[in-house]
């Protein structure tokens, strides 16, 4: 039994944190000054408490301070998924154990503010969801599978670790099963669950992406698959619908290639992509592709990436992993979407939707009837990529998933035979716009930004201002990538239990010195450039001598901003928490 809370309790000494609901008298205790963690009862909250009321634990972290709380303190109600509500985290507040940090040095004090400010800088980031008494980390399918045992495990203990973004701030109540009842897992990625009405007939229509917290980063810092197999950027997106006490699930899923390559910024628009020469990739590779056959049965790889220019040797080098597998059970299909679709040739996707038609009625989708039988089961899943996993990516996914579910409202018996629901205007546009908005969703989450071609998957065309939105995007994207995001790395890994913190060390990490040059060229180039202004704005007494002080001047920032685009990783805001091999 999952429990809800209702209040958190702070004395000097202690947490009382309180179960309400079923006439529960539970406490979870927090020593502050040992840290240990303990069940007690109602009776023992001392009445000269500080109290306010939470939503629930995220979980706790150890800072250079010490340990911190982290509750969220508002949400959302998102909506009921089989009676179940779900909810969304709003907010969150990270409360410390001690009651000063007098006790720190300046430096450290310092490293704890930063830290600190990447662990809200984690949780500001949109998309936290969680349900009190349902798994959301598994799939329909997944869930009609399980063993009564399985059914009577908590929620912490049955959770799929792949989607559990609490998991490591969890580790202490997860090692004392008699307190996983005040614990819950939080998932990170999009929810969306809205009533629909074809025909007269109401039926509630769900979207979830579930985020993997296994090599997870940001851009241009986690591509590629690590030495377990697990691959950037992954996200597993189920499609629900209920109807009359029926339901049906079609699942996808997305993922960087799976071998080892990297593209690091380096001040470049589009840096460019690097395979690693000194690597087995088969083995990651085949690590991949045999957890994924396992849990989701058969693949078929849908590529998207462009086939010329930076992006095809990553395209060849796929392919031929693929063909060295020699496994029946996974199929590759290129399709490169930006040549395809050029010149604004939208309706050409459709030729990538009717080639893979067949594999798409082989594999099926979840169904379960009115009278609770399983009546059909998916039996393989398609793996989109394209370089990002994120743009092209959900176009094709939206595409492959109305498809699915044309076949499971007709069914259901929603749509009549010959109903397309394309011609369903008012279920098209929520259609659409919930695609859309989990794009946007999963881009921000890795790219810093909302995803690109989103106007075509709102409105089935592109248009010209999706064209200017993308170029904005483009350019928010570019100075995130090269400046922001080596924080917003050191961030999740710090988040998830990549980089622990230790309060012995008198240094962290974070103190990386950078050579004096690299601070000091960008203010020569600026310097430079403003005289080339100034002697525009101010001409000398002759026109020679303008032009000479334009060309001293002009030279000055041409050269100085070469030498920082040549030298273009060392400007660029790199990672500093991270271990070097998770990188490249």
């Amino acid at each position: 039994l999952v429990l809800y809370w209702k209040n958190l309790h702070a004395t000097p000494e202690k947490f009382y944190i309180e179960a309400c609901d079923d006439g529960a008298n539970d406490v979870l205790v927090i020593d502050r000054v040992s840290t240990e963690m303990t069940l007690s009862g109602i009776k023992d909250i001392p009445p000269s408490g500080v109290t306010r009321p939470i939503c629930g634990i995220m979980g706790t972290i150890r800072l250079v301070a010490g340990m911190y709380l982290i509750v969220i303190t508002r949400k959302r109600k998102v909506g009921d998924l089989f009676g179940h509500t779900v909810w969304k985290a709003l907010e969150f507040d990270v409360i410390s154990y001690k009651k000063t940090i007098l006790h720190l040095t300046d430096i450290q004090m310092q490293d704890n503010k930063t830290f600190l400010s990447m662990i809200n800088n984690v949780l500001n980031t949109d998309g936290f969801y969680f349900c009190t008494d349902y798994d959301l980390s598994h799939t329909q399918q997944r869930l009609s599978n399980t063993s009564p045992d399985f059914q009577e495990m908590s929620l912490l203990e049955r959770a799929d670790q792949r989607f559990m973004w609490n998991g490591n701030l969890l580790r202490e109540i997860i090692a004392q099963p008699e307190l996983h009842k005040f614990a819950f897992p939080v998932i990170h990625g999009f929810i969306v669950m809205k009533p629909c009405c074809i025909n007269g007939k109401v039926f509630e229509w769900i979207l979830i992406s579930r985020r993997s917290c296994f090599r997870a980063g940001v851009r241009y810092y986690v591509r590629g698959i690590d030495s377990e197999g697990h691959a950037a950027n992954f996200v597993e997106t189920e499609q629900i619908v209920q109807y009359n006490n029926s339901q049906a699930s079609f699942v996808q899923t997305r993922g960087s290639m799976p071998f080892f390559w990297s593209q690091r910024p380096n001040l470049r628009y589009k840096p460019k992509p690097q395979i690693s020469n000194d690597t087995n990739h088969m083995d990651g590779f085949k690590r991949h592709f045999e957890s994924q056959v396992l849990i989701y049965g058969k693949q078929v790889i849908l590529n998207l990436v462009n086939q010329k220019g930076s992006e095809l040797p990553l395209e060849q080098a796929f392919a031929k992993m693929v063909n060295g597998m020699e496994n029946g059970l996974i199929k590759y299909i290129a399709f490169d979407f930006h040549k395809e679709c050029s010149k604004m040739r939208w309706h050409r996707l459709q030729i990538l939707v009717d080639a893979v038609s067949d594999m798409q009625e082989e594999f099926g989708y979840f169904m379960v009837s009115s009278d609770g039988k399983v009546t059909s089961e998916q039996s393989g899943t398609f793996r989109s990529n394209c370089m990002d996993c994120l743009d092209r990516t959900n176009v094709i996914q939206s595409l492959l998933a109305r498809r699915s579910l044309q076949s499971q409202l007709q069914r259901m018996g929603v749509l009549h035979v010959g109903q397309k629901i394309e011609e369903q205007a008012d279920f098209e546009k929520i259609y659409k716009n919930a695609w859309a908005d989990n794009a946007n969703a999963c881009a921000k989450q890795y790219a810093g930004t909302g995803a690109l071609k989103t106007d075509f998957t709102r409105t089935g065309k592109r248009t010209h201002w999706g064209l200017v939105m993308d170029g904005w995007n483009s350019m928010i994207r570019y100075y995130k990538n090269n400046f922001s995001d080596g924080f917003r790395q050191d961030s999740i890994d710090l988040f998830l239990g990549n980089y622990t913190v230790d309060e012995t060390e008198s240094l962290t990490p974070l103190h990386v010195q950078k050579d004096y040059k690299f601070l000091l060229l960008p203010v020569i180039m600026v310097v430079a450039f403003s005289m080339c202004i100034i002697c525009l704005l101010m001409a000398g007494d002759t026109w020679t001598e303008t032009l000479a002080y334009l060309l001293f001047w002009g030279m000055a920032s041409a050269l100085t901003a070469a030498v920082i685009v040549v030298n273009g990783r060392e400007f660029v805001d790199a990672p500093k928490l991270v271990q070097k091999e998770k990188m490249d």
